[in-house]
């Protein structure tokens, strides 16, 4: 078998060229996380030369937490793993991924490739198969070749190592330009408790939970209806509130993982656990739409004023999928007839003459119409940066939220038109 190391960096061979938005310092050094070891390996999936298989051993006593797409068509992935949360955690658990095929829409063909890793991965690990998770992203409508996975499972456990986060990371990755970490560490009681989380994601992204598939461990002890509630509370403020481009995935999930190998127990409301699981969710959920397929600019739509969080909301999302809005982030031209379009559109409450625009600290719009002071030179110059602040208060009522996107680009059309090629 490679070293991880020679492993890892065959594994940065095969990617595309990097998002102008990616992190600066590339993937972030993680913590260790006591109680899970990682590995991956090539498996042919769909392409050849291509890790595109991973899986995370976790040690008995782990809980599993999780939030699934709510697509009509989800996957049979999605559906087994609904259906092992609150499953016994004495015996451990395993996660393991493929890229390269969704594993979606294939009927029952797709329930017995589940079934067969599922038990494969049971038999060669011993973690019990209502306690294997898993999960498959990419072309939608094809059989799994589930046997290039089987059969790798092996070199899977023999791989397995504490440090393999970042090599898991990359296995997962399909139109991704550069894999997706992040961390927390935070004190508990005078002790120390770390987070940890990867994803990956760059198109077919809506707010829909999870609109990726994103894998976060921890080493605390926390009970699985406590460690499910902190999930879902986050869910709505980080993942659910950004859109690449409108679509939701068949297959996205998200799992949390707590080990309890540091022995700090996290009870409900636990400030600091909250805080520190929040900051790795919206990170990671960032680092998704700088990842956006083509995207060039980072944008915050925020949205206050309005009669409902709701209806905040709303609004937010309507401007934020508006291919006339993003496409004139992606030309930097300043249109603001096309966000107070997109408010209009939406269908919740607005008035036309109370509502204000502004870019960033730039005010545009006011009072159904231009603001006197905006000069056109002024928004051109701002939509020049790659990070847009899109703001809008309706005037309304008390209501408010906060969503992200990224533009819409040439490069998007090209990387979707030549997705199966």
């Amino acid at each position: 078998m490679k070293s991880l190391e020679a492993a890892l960096a065959s594994a940065k061979n095969h990617k595309h060229a990097v998002a102008p938005l990616a992190p600066k310092d590339g993937f972030p050094k993680l913590p260790k996380i006591g109680g899970v070891r990682f590995a991956a390996v090539q498996a042919g999936v769909r392409y050849a030369g291509r890790y595109d298989v991973m899986m995370a051993l976790c040690d008995p006593g782990t809980t599993i937490a999780g939030v699934f797409t709510r697509s009509s068509t989800r996957s049979a992935n999605v559906l087994d793993c609904q259906a092992k949360l609150g499953s016994d955690p004495s015996g451990g658990a395993a996660i393991i991924v493929n890229s390269g095929n969704s594993n979606a829409f294939t009927g029952s063909s797709g329930e017995n490739a589940v079934a067969e890793i599922s038990k494969t991965v049971a038999d060669v690990t011993g973690v019990a198969e209502n306690r294997v998770y898993t999960a498959s992203t990419g072309v939608i409508g094809e059989r799994l070749p589930y046997d290039r996975i089987t059969t790798k499972i092996g070199d899977l456990n023999d791989a397995l190592d504490e440090s393999g986060i970042e090599f898991a990371a990359r296995a997962i990755m399909t139109t991704d330009t550069f894999p997706k970490g992040s961390m927390a560490e935070v004190e508990i009681g005078g002790r120390t408790v770390r987070i940890a989380g990867i994803a990956k994601g760059s198109g077919m992204i809506a707010p829909d939970m999870a609109t990726m598939l994103v894998y976060i461990f921890t080493d605390a002890k926390v009970e699985q209806k406590v460690l499910q509630a902190y999930l879902s509370g986050l869910i709505d403020e980080t993942f659910n509130s950004i859109t690449v481009d409108s679509d939701t995935s068949t297959s996205d999930t998200l799992i949390l993982a707590a080990t309890g190998a540091s022995g700090v127990e996290v009870t409900p409301k636990d400030e600091a656990f909250q805080t520190g699981l929040r900051s790795v969710m919206m990170d990671l959920a960032h680092q998704v739409i700088r990842d956006g397929e083509g995207a060039t600019k980072f944008v915050e739509i925020h949205v206050s004023g309005a009669k409902s969080k709701a209806d905040a909301r709303t609004h937010a999302m309507s401007i934020a999928n508006s291919p006339l809005v993003k496409t004139a982030i992606a030309g930097e031209d300043p249109n603001w007839g096309r966000i107070v379009a997109a408010i209009g559109k939406s269908g919740a409450a607005a008035d036309r003459d109370k509502l204000s625009i502004s870019f960033g600290d730039i005010l545009v719009a006011e009072k159904g119409w231009v603001s006197p002071e905006y000069r056109e030179e002024q928004g051109a110059n701002y939509m020049l940066g790659e990070e847009i602040v899109i703001n809008v208060d309706l005037g309304l009522g008390k209501g408010e939220a906060t969503v992200w996107t990224c533009d819409l680009t040439h490069a998007y059309i090209q990387i979707n038109a030549d997705y199966r090629s």
